[in-house]
């Protein structure tokens, strides 16, 4: 319900935008652009979807080679005691806990095509002990949440970006981007713990998430004192050595086990692609509607909304020129990520507002793309309070980024 009233306020707005257009400043292109952007974003809501086709299919026949070879069934032992805490509506040892575990390891290590198709099996195991079907339930919202604040370690791609585009270190911003990651997680998971009522106080939370400090921490003392090239070294083995042994590591648990592990992949690669499929009309529905609010003009006018309102109240202005990618960034992460290219090309590589737009691009992931993403590969409709906790992740992360990047860069 609450993705219907988002979908349709898109229209709406986009609308409302660009009859002012028009009509006030003689604009007669603007809906021409309106017009071409449902094309373009519907066009590119198929590509993506038919480029996760060849990821999910393979993953998935991984995932399954796990599962026949009992790797997955072992992972979920070792997560149980913290995930029962924070999913107490799953059954104990449930088969998603093993996805879960996966998807949110290959998102902190900034595997987003490994990281998606272990997100949408998780969801579908969940939704087989959905006792409504249409409606998102507690555990999803949860899963969902914990995604959508993108706890990330390493960020590869967006240092790969800077490096492009001429930064002198381009990990300059990898400890701001784990900080800023770290609470936006952690003001999601509070929100939704507040939301379904679960005990952050009880001994099993409260020691995980002392432990995921300890790590953060050692992160951060770590990578502190490595060089640029070191940071690049580091983070590109770990990422190909973890994958390559997961794949590994399940194939011969397979054949332990006595599974033919060829056909157990194309079970697995087969559900790949029917997910891909699935995905198809939900995100085409929410990139055009994006896409048109984009192209109205809204998108600038929030902008010098901001500089004017900052501005009165007399608060520095300079994070200003950052925020298109903060407003992209729940809708698109695509459009998120052009945004923090181009104010790396207007403003340099190096510069304050270029260097935050990477804090903020990783600072958080794309909430309104992944809902549509994971909810519409299991037909949920009613998302409940998905949105809310998920924008609050986001929130926390952007102003995370920003007073980082003025105690880092300003």
């Amino acid at each position: 319900m609450v993705l219907n009233y988002i979908w349709i306020g898109f229209f709406l707005i986009a609308f409302v935008i660009a009859c002012i257009q028009l009509f006030v400043f003689g604009n007669v292109q603007v809906f021409s652009d309106m017009l071409n952007s449902t094309f373009d974003s519907a066009k590119s809501g198929f590509e993506i979807s038919l480029g996760l086709t060849g990821v999910l299919s393979l993953w998935l026949g991984i995932m399954k080679v796990g599962e026949r070879g009992g790797v997955i069934r072992a992972f979920s032992k070792i997560v149980a005691p913290f995930f029962e805490k924070i999913f107490p509506d799953l059954p104990k040892n449930h088969p998603a806990y093993g996805s879960m575990f996966m998807n949110i390891a290959a998102n902190m290590l900034g595997l987003d095509n490994a990281a998606t198709p272990l997100g949408l099996k998780a969801m579908k195991e969940m939704q087989e002990s959905n006792p409504v079907k249409d409606t998102a339930s507690n555990p999803m919202i949860m899963f969902l949440v914990l995604n959508t604040s993108g706890l990330t370690l390493i960020p590869v791609t967006i240092m790969v970006y800077r490096a492009q585009l001429g930064a002198a270190n381009p990990s300059d911003i990898f400890l701001p981007i784990l900080i800023a990651t770290f609470f936006s997680t952690l003001v999601g998971f509070l929100s939704v713990a507040a939301y379904q009522k679960i005990n952050i106080l009880d001994k099993t939370v409260l020691g995980t998430l002392a432990g995921l400090i300890i790590v953060v921490g050692s992160m951060l003392y770590f990578f502190g004192k490595a060089t640029q090239n070191q940071i690049a070294l580091y983070s590109n083995f770990i990422a190909s050595f973890v994958l390559i042994s997961i794949i590994i590591s399940f194939i011969l648990a397979a054949m332990i086990h006595k599974v033919n592990v060829y056909d157990a992949f194309i079970e697995g690669a087969k559900d790949g692609f029917q997910v891909a499929i699935g995905i198809i009309p939900y995100l085409i529905a929410i990139l055009v509607a994006i896409g048109m609010f984009r192209a109205a003009g809204a998108m600038d006018m929030l902008i010098r909304g901001f500089t004017w309102f900052f501005g009165l109240i007399g608060w520095n202005t300079d994070f200003v020129g950052a925020l298109p990618t903060a407003l992209m960034k729940p809708l698109s992460g695509s459009g998120a990520r052009g945004m923090m290219v181009d104010a790396m090309k207007l403003n340099g590589a190096d510069s304050f507002v270029g260097r935050l737009s990477c804090i903020i691009q990783g600072s958080t992931d794309t909430t309104f793309y992944i809902l549509a993403v994971y909810f519409g590969s299991v037909g949920i409709k009613n998302t409940r309070y998905a949105v809310i906790c998920g924008l609050i992740a986001d929130f926390a992360g952007v102003v995370a980024a920003i007073l980082i990047g003025y105690l880092f860069f300003h």
